[in-house]
This record gives C-alpha cells, structure tokens and sequence, in this order.
C-alpha cells in the first residue's frame, strides 16, 4: 500500500546540492527539487522517535522492535519502507493535493514574447539518417531527439506540469500552456553567514559567506509517497527538512492516481519511461536492463528496445550518513525528467506496471538497498506521443 504525505514547511529552507562550499566569499545554492533522500530521513527519523528506539543501538545496526523493525530494518539493511514518489504539491479542498512536476526533457516551453509560453511542444525521435548532409552525431542510439518548430527561440525554462497536463502528458496527447504553473512554486531568499572559529569560539577572520535558501509559496509544500510503511508514518506533528533542520508540518494527503493508458500502450507496441527521482544506474545514462545494441529486458519477462533517449546533464547525489558520522558516497545520477523511448515491446504490460511501485530497482543486479528506501530509481510509463 501507497500512503502519502504533505511536508509544509514553517520557514525557509536550507536545501543544498553537491557543490563544494566553505570558503571565504563563497556562496551556496539552493537545490530545487531537493533529493528524496531528504523526505525518507526525516520521515524515517520520525518514526524512530515515535517508536521509542534507542537511536544508538540503530546506528550500530540493532532493528527496533515490532512492526517498525521490519519496516525500517537497519541503517545498513533497510525493511519494506520506500519512498516511491517525491515532488512539489499545493494543497486542494481538504486532504486532496495537486502535485506538480519539472518539465519532462522531451518537452519544449516556446515563449510567445511576452515572458510567457505560447506552445509546448513535444522532441520527436527521429532517424540519423534523415539528418540533413552535413550535420554529423556520436549519439548512440538510432534515433535522436529533435525539436521541429517553425523559428529558432530559446525555451522557457523552469516550469512545471500541473496535474492535468500531467495526464495529458502520460497519454501522450497536447499539452497546454495553461496546463503549466503559472505562478513561481518557490522563491530563493539569499542569506549572510559568518564563519565560526570552534576553538575561539569566535567569528572567522573574513569567513563571510552567502547562501540562498528556500521559501515556498503559499499552499506549496512537499508530497511524498511511502510503500511498505505499514501504516507506521506519522500522521501529524512536525519532522526537520534540510539544513539546521527547519520544522515541517505533517498532513495525511491524497493525490489522484494517474495511469497511462495501458491498452494502447500494448496495441502499439511502444512506451516512454520517464525519471521520476534521480536514476543510479550501473551503466551511466544507459537504463538498467539494456544492453549496447539497445534491447532492454524489464520485470516479469517483458521486452523492448531503446530507440531513443533525452536525458539532461549529469548531477552528483551524496548526503551525510547520519549513523555512520561520514558523508555518503558521491554518485553520478541521471536527473529527473530523462525520457527513454521504447519500440518492439514483447510481453505483457504487467512488468511495467510493477515499475511505477518498485522503480527500476528490480532490474539491478546489486541494488543499493540505503538508496532504494531513499527514493532513488522512480520512473513513471508514458504513451507515445501522437504530436509532435
């Protein structure tokens, strides 16, 4: 079972990336959408306290008692709980919440002029051999991502699909510019800081310092789902997000399920996997289960091949492991909204299924069991798209 949950933030939010950051004159940016990881260590720390555990003895690796024990497990052997959707939401009439998510890399905001969008337009997989002559690629699939639109015009950058462009998005039909959020979601609010001397107990000698945190609007927060937390998760009170863990208020919320359409996925044989969360791959950019020449192997026996794929720069996950005392590994990831096209699909449509709950995790050999109950590795299927 898939709970959800609505983090409302009480202040501003210190989120930071992977940057390096310290120095004199330095400044920290902000990192928007934050890791899943986030969510999953509050919420996991939460359910620790509500539990009455000996913190100490889960750090050195003793399960708590009971229920949670097979829920969270330990920090080096996690239990049933995953996150398996993590994004931005603005709350609706009572429990109902309306997520909203970064533009997927197949789709192109076209502005019309005015700081506004006019179109959005879908990337169509196309052919290197239709290339015109000249124009030469290393890419190394068969088909390349292409934009076909009447004028060159830079892209309109951070918006986000609302709920019903959401749909419109899976099913592979128009989206809409009024589908898109029209209001900004955050603000960033740069702040000053001063280095401290621990020993002197005393301000750094020109350790001055900026950085930018993180104000949501108003009715935006953090929607998170959980499986396998058997009904463990808080269900109100507050939880710390982010650096100096700033509270957040926990609501039980619902979000409307959205299902690509499945028959026709089937009927025609074709598909779009998209990122959800950042994506841990054991090959780099390719999709776990694919092999060189493009032929991918999915849960329950089920076939495609990789035609194409959009997939954003690299970002670089890591965190600090709370248990051990040391930072986490530092991992290349492929970042949310990387679209993968499928073609030649083989097999029933029930192992896609089975993805949009365990993610591509079933599909690695030697998972990560700390970064799979992270939230890492979630993917959504999508119809392909009739437009172009």
């Amino acid at each position: 079972m898939v709970e959800h949950r609505f983090l409302r933030p009480l202040d501003v939010l210190y989120l930071r990336g992977n940057r390096l950051f310290g120095g004199p004159g330095d400044h920290g940016e902000a990192l928007m959408p934050p890791w899943p990881s986030m969510a999953a260590g509050a919420l996991r720390s939460r359910m620790l306290v509500d539990g009455v555990t000996d913190l100490a003895a889960f750090a050195d690796g003793t399960a708590p008692t009971g229920k949670l024990g097979s829920v969270l497990g330990t920090p080096a052997a996690p239990g049933t709980f995953r996150v398996v959707d993590f994004t931005l939401g603005r709350a609706g009439k009572g429990p109902t919440v309306e997520p909203f998510r970064p533009l997927p890399a197949d789709l192109v905001a076209l502005p019309d002029g005015t700081g506004g969008v006019a179109a959005v337009r879908y990337l169509t997989p196309t052919a290197a051999k239709d290339l015109p002559d000249g124009v030469a690629t290393s890419f190394p699939l068969a088909n390349l991502p292409l934009l076909r639109a009447e004028q060159q015009k830079k892209p309109v950058t951070e918006r986000w699909l609302g709920a019903k462009g959401w749909n419109a998005y899976l099913s592979g039909r128009v989206v809409e510019p009024a589908d898109l959020a029209k209001d900004a979601l955050w603000q960033t609010d740069p702040r000053l800081g001063i280095a401290l001397d621990a020993a002197a107990r005393t301000a750094g000698d020109g350790q001055i310092y900026t950085t930018d945190t993180v104000a949501l609007a108003d009715g935006i927060a953090f929607v998170v789902a959980v499986a396998g937390a058997e009904g463990s998760l808080p269900a109100d009170g507050l939880v710390r997000l982010g650096g100096d863990g700033r509270a957040a208020a926990v609501a039980i919320c619902t979000v409307e399920a959205t299902e690509p359409p499945w028959e026709r996925i089937e009927k025609e044989g074709r598909f779009r996997i998209i990122l959800t969360t950042p994506g841990i791959f054991p090959d780099g950019w390719r999709l776990p289960g694919m092999a060189e020449d493009g032929t991918w192997r999915g849960p329950d026996g089920v076939t495609a091949r990789v035609v194409a794929a959009a997939i954003p720069r690299h970002e670089v996950i890591s965190g600090w492991n709370l248990a051990d005392g040391v930072p986490k590994q530092a991992e290349r990831v492929v970042p949310v909204g990387a679209v993968y096209w499928l073609e030649e699909l083989k097999g029933s449509t029930d192992g896609l299924r089975r993805m949009l709950t365990e993610g591509l995790w079933p599909l690695i050999e030697a998972p990560d069991e700390q970064r799979r109950a992270e939230g890492f590795n979630n993917v959504v299927v999508a119809a392909w798209p009739q437009v172009g």
